[in-house]
């Protein structure tokens, strides 16, 4: 079992969680790969049995890792997806943050879960991803994103007006501050704290989701993730920010952006007995009668 691990920041609250990782997946026979950064920031207080391989980038784990650890929290693991691509290699969150939803593995579930990978009780759950095509390809070939694509005004004083588009028949004008563009799985991110609704992944859609609208009346819509979505800044803004979850890029108003679905999924790894309602349940706290 090969095992790419990839965290982005360190502290030494965190260091006894880290080493059960590490010391889990050794014990499981595991051959690790670290991505050098997150290795050079632990390194000094961490005991490897073996010294890992470093990676990267995408090239240095493709065709040679089984699995991706993502350590940290739910940005975290956003960023792994530039790191496996098209590659199909199944990522696993560990959640050392707040909520969760993506890393949904607790701290106190690590033994647990490395030993449910060992023993090959997990399923892999595909997740749709976004793609965003421009002229002037501000992203380069990593022009998708997991959760949402955001478009959301660069001067703090003064709204956006957004026009939106829907295989070519116009939806709405929006005033607002931004715009946001979620698959199911970024419908419990930002768009759910704009008040769009859950969406249960596989269930195809897209959900367009207005920030701080103007407009009181407009509400987020779901359409079929086959539709393809054109958006235009018009109005006396010229610049805007568009951000693939957490990627932003700075756009003029002459440019037009277009989304669809990505041609390739992600494969999040899901262990026997943890379901998405479940999850939605405990990290909302659904049921929960705080008056006592």
């Amino acid at each position: 079992m090969r095992i790419a691990v990839f965290g982005k920041s360190f502290s030494n609250e965190h260091r006894a969680w880290i080493q059960q990782v590490v010391t889990g997946l050794e014990k499981n026979g595991a051959k690790l790969f670290f991505y050098t950064g997150f290795y050079n920031r632990i390194s000094a207080v961490i005991e490897f049995q073996d010294i890992p391989d470093l990676f990267e980038k995408h090239e240095d784990i493709r065709g040679k890792v089984d699995f991706l650890f993502s350590i940290g929290g739910d940005g975290t693991l956003l960023d792994t997806i530039t790191l496996v691509r098209d590659s199909g290699i199944p990522l696993l969150g560990i959640n050392l943050g707040r909520l969760g939803f993506l890393s949904s593995i607790s701290k106190d579930k690590i033994d647990w879960a490395i030993g449910q990978l060992g023993e090959k009780k997990y399923t892999l759950d595909q997740r749709t991803l976004i793609r965003l095509e421009t002229e002037n390809s501000h992203f380069g070939i990593l022009n998708y994103a997991l959760n949402e694509i955001t478009v959301y005004r660069k001067n703090p004083f003064s709204m956006l007006t957004i026009q939106a588009y829907i295989n070519g028949e116009f939806l709405n004008s929006y005033w607002a501050d931004g715009l946001i563009v979620a698959t199911p799985t970024g419908s419990t991110a930002y768009s759910l704290s704009s008040g769009g609704p859950i969406i249960l992944p596989g269930s195809s859609n897209f959900v367009i989701t207005p920030i701080a609208t103007h407009n009181l009346s407009v509400r987020p819509v779901v359409i079929p993730d086959t539709s393809v979505i054109t958006i235009r800044v018009v109005g006396r803004n010229k610049d805007f920010y568009a951000s693939l979850d957490s990627r932003p890029e700075v756009f003029n108003s002459s440019e037009e952006l277009t989304l669809k679905k990505e041609a390739f999924k992600i494969n999040l790894l899901r262990m026997e007995g943890e379901e998405f309602f479940k999850t939605i349940r405990e990290k909302l706290m659904w049921g929960l009668d705080i008056r006592n």
